[in-house]
């Protein structure tokens, strides 16, 4: 679901917006599509990164934008077992609708998304060591 799921979507709306004079997409993302957890959580979260990227650029033409939301741990079911901090839900909503009224193609929804956003350019080994560092969870459950 988290790549098929949200390329359908998209898919599937994107000739009604753009019959519409175009709108937005908001396909949510996790710092986890920049920072491998050895499962396949990551590997589709990053595989939508991709995905978002070319949405954007395919859809544009049309007046839709695509934003990426990117947020590290988020007080919802899916992180209730997972003694962490979490981001607020509401504080992650108001930032994407911000950023979407701003026409921003990303919104880092928290400074851990941030951080790990700014260190990219960094060697492969970087993100091991900061997941290390960070204590992510070698499988989310």
């Amino acid at each position: 679901m988290n790549f098929f799921g949200a390329v359908a979507v998209a898919h599937a709306f994107a000739p009604v917006l753009a019959s519409n004079g175009g709108g937005a997409l908001l396909n949510v993302l996790s710092v986890l599509s920049w920072i491998g957890v050895g499962d396949g959580y990551s590997a589709t979260k990053a595989a939508l990164w991709s995905a978002t990227n070319t949405q954007r650029i395919q859809l544009a033409e049309n007046g839709t934008l695509v934003t990426a939301l990117y947020v590290g741990y988020t007080d919802t079911p899916m992180t209730a077992g997972l003694d962490v901090p979490k981001n607020a839900p509401d504080d992650v909503v108001s930032q994407a609708y911000t950023g979407l009224l701003a026409g921003d193609y990303e919104v880092l929804a928290d400074d851990l998304s941030r951080q790990v956003k700014r260190a990219l350019a960094g060697p492969v080994e970087q993100g091991a060591a900061y997941r290390t560092r960070r204590g992510f969870p070698l499988a989310l459950r």
